[in-house]
Formats: C-alpha cells, structure tokens, sequence
C-alpha cells in the first residue's frame, strides 16, 4: 500500500523577501519521511488572504495531508487561521479550549491577557488543536490541513506533538555514496542501474569541497535488501569514493 502524501506550505513575506531564512520546510520534509509520509510538494507564498485560500483548496485538494507554516499570531498581519477556515468553509471564532491555554499561560508569567493575545485563540469550527509546548498559542488541525507557527522553535514542537496523529507508511531508507567525478561522468551508468530497480529513487547531486568537485548518489526506497543491491551496483560502478 503506497504511503500517505504530503504538501508543505510557508506562508510569509518575509520569507519571499529574503529577510528571514526558511529552513521549517527542510526540518520537516526531513521528519515526514522518517514517517512514512511522502512529502510531493513545498509551495512558499505571501500573506495574501485571496492567495492562501487559493493555496490551501488546491494543496489539501491533491494531497492525504497539508501542514502550514506560519501567520497565526497575535498581529494584524496574521491571517492564516482566517484564510484556512474560509477555504475550508467552516466558521472561525475564540474557543473556549484555547482561551484558557493562553489566559494560563500569561497569567503564569503575570503578563496581561491582550485582545491580540486572545486573537491567537481563534480556532476554526470543528478543529483539533495542536500542542504548543514552547509558547502557548495553539496550531490547529482542520480537515486534513494542519496549521502552526512559523518560529522554528515553536513550529518544530509543535510538529514532534502532531506527528503521532498522522498515519504513516514506511519510512524510506537512504544510503548514500560519494565520488569524485562530475556528474556527466556518472549519468550513463546511473540511468542504467536506475533501469534496474524502478521501485527506487536514484539521484545524483554534484557538490564542492575545498576546491574538489564531484557528486554525491543517493537511494532511496522502502526495501532494505533492494537498496543495498543497488547500491552495491554503484560502489562497484565507482569504486572511487572519497
């Protein structure tokens, strides 16, 4: 049975203008494999509210899972709890559950409970919420699309806390083989071995190192003895790894 799909979507301009490096979608296209989810798709997009909508009805349309980085905070310009619960045509207000994680959370730290702070309690109708051990304020999952925070910090446990729920398949495995030789040196070879073991995912991706080129091959697949024959067929193809 193949295993279950995946789209990761970054929402936030300042990802698009470059203020703010991205490294939430690596962190988790790294975990869902290890799941057994196969991510196929990583979009990253503005906070547009038309754009997210848009973003999330195509996404969530295609794939088992959506899981959302980003624009659930306390400012105006936080709008993706807005946006999903509109795409997903279900209601968006305060929830009482959430409220009190927040009022608990800043009364603990004898912080005054804002009408912004509250705005991060506003959950869509029918969702399940997800733990924020870092900072309080809730993701949620609605449907299949799953929101949170786009702190890495915050966004990381968050995902560790939802994982669980989600079903996975089996986990890929990878090895990985280097060698000092440029990719149109290896091309020929790995098409053929390739051929060979259609059921895996063979790559190649050239590299620099202290002024040395060559490239790295990577398998990957679902079956231990299929990927170390593989593999075997490149080691002995290019015995030259470093």
């Amino acid at each position: 049975m193949p295993n279950p799909t995946a789209a990761i979507l970054i929402i936030g301009d300042e990802i698009l203008s470059g203020r703010t490096r991205e490294g939430n979608a690596y962190f988790l296209a790294g975990r869902l494999a290890e799941h057994g989810i196969d991510c196929r798709e990583i979009r990253v997009i503005a906070d547009d509210h038309a754009g997210i909508i848009a973003a999330v009805q195509d996404l969530a349309g295609r794939f088992d899972h959506l899981l959302t980085s980003g624009g659930i905070g306390p400012t105006h310009d936080d709008i993706t709890a807005d946006a999903v619960a509109e795409a997903m045509g279900v209601g968006l207000d305060v929830r009482d559950d959430a409220r009190a994680i927040l009022a608990a959370h800043y009364a603990a730290r004898d912080a005054e409970f804002t009408p912004a702070r509250l705005r991060m309690a506003r959950i869509p109708d029918g969702a399940v919420l997800i733990d924020n051990p870092v900072s309080a304020a809730p993701g949620f999952s609605c449907g299949n699309v799953h929101v949170m925070a786009g702190v890495p910090k915050i966004f990381q446990a968050m995902v560790e806390g939802l994982l669980p729920r989600l079903t996975g398949g089996t986990a890929l495995i990878t090895r990985n083989w280097e060698v000092r030789l440029p990719e149109s040196s290896v091309a020929d070879v790995l098409r053929e071995i390739a051929g060979r073991h259609p059921a895996l995912s063979i790559g190649s991706y050239p590299f620099e190192k202290q002024g040395a080129y060559g490239t790295n091959l990577v398998l990957r697949g679902a079956d231990l003895s299929e990927v170390e024959t593989a593999l075997g067929e490149v080691q002995a193809a290019f015995p030259e790894a470093s």
